[in-house]
Order: structure tokens, then sequence, then C-alpha cells
């Protein structure tokens, strides 16, 4: 049996080790909305709102279910900023979702974004050496920054502009976070005979 090299190493390597599963729904969820606004050809202002409001919606609340298994504590520190980030982009996507109009996708969606684009650049790099995510979160941060940044400017292009821009963050993430969560699964020690030996 190999054991780990200092005994408080254990709970990170176990944190590490179911860190890949909210990584690889965020990619997921990412993907699939990314997908839906490729392929859907006339949104409606309805359709706008329910898909980038659940899109929002989802990603918070994965973001929240992801500061505790990064083994920082979500009332303090970079935990404390990523559970911010988290629940600006959920209050967001409900807003998008209840009240679907271009003007609120385009000011409120870009609103949550940016702030949960900052929070993930501001853990990153305040967690850079600590966590293995702090490069992905600076990455993501970005996008989300700069799909906030775009959004305002496609308001008046209607549904299938929003819906476009914030696809294309989304697909650009998604695959950043699959490759992420693909790594985290294939680094993470697993239950087989093989890795006790």
């Amino acid at each position: 049996m190999t054991l780990p090299a200092a005994p408080d190493a254990t709970p990170a390597i176990r944190a590490a080790a179911d860190l890949w599963k909210p990584v690889l729904v965020r990619a997921a969820v990412a993907l699939v909305f990314g997908a839906i606004t490729v392929f859907w050809a006339a949104p409606s202002e309805a359709g706008m709102g329910w898909a980038g409001g659940l899109y929002l919606l989802a990603t918070g609340v994965v973001m929240l279910w992801t500061v505790p298994k990064t083994g920082f504590r979500p009332r303090e520190g970079a935990g404390k900023i990523l559970s911010a980030g988290g629940a600006a982009l959920a209050g967001a996507g409900a807003a998008v979702a209840l009240i679907p109009a271009p003007l609120v996708f385009g000011t409120i969606a870009a609103l949550g974004l940016g702030v949960a684009g900052a929070a993930e650049l501001v853990a990153g790099i305040s967690a850079r050496g600590r966590s293995v995510l702090a490069r992905d979160w600076i990455t993501s941060g970005v996008i989300g920054l700069g799909t906030a940044i775009a959004l305002p400017f496609f308001i008046g292009l209607g549904p299938h502009a929003l819906l476009g821009v914030a696809g294309g963050g989304a697909i650009i993430s998604g695959v950043l976070w699959m490759l992420s969560g693909l790594t985290l699964r294939h680094d993470a020690p697993g239950d087989s005979a093989e890795a006790v030996n």
C-alpha cells in the first residue's frame, strides 16, 4: 500500500479525487448550451431567456458545488470569492429566465458572467500553487469577462445574436473544462487494487 508523503496530504488527495466530477458536469452544461445555440436557427425571446437562464443558473450551481471539493472553505479566501461568483451567476440565470427580453439578457447575463469571470480570475491568481484548477480558473475567468464585455453590443441584434455570443463563450469554456476534468479523472487515485499496490 502506498501512503501519502505527509499525513495531512490525505484530505487534499481525497478532495482532488472527487474534483473531476463537478468539472466534467460544468463542461457538459457549457457544451450542451453551446450546441443548442449553434443549431437553433430562430430562437424566440422566451426561448433565449430559458436557454440562457438555465445555462447561467446551472453553471452557477456547479461553481458552488465545486468550491468544497477544492479544499477551500466556502467562507474564506478563494472559496468565498468563487462562492460569490457562483451565486451571482445563478441569480443572473434566474433573472434572465424569468424576464426574457434582449435588454435583460444583454445586461443581466453580462453582469453575472462578468462577476463570475472576475471571481474565477482572482481565485485562480490567488490559488496558484495551491490548487490544480488555478490555471483553469484564470482562463475561464478571461473567457467569462470577454463574453460579458461583448454581450451588450449585441442587444439590438436580437435573441439569435445574444445566444450566439453566449454560446461561443460556453463552447470555449466547455472544451477547457472538459480537458481539465478528463485530466483530473485520469490523475485521480482509483479504488482499484492497482492503485492500492
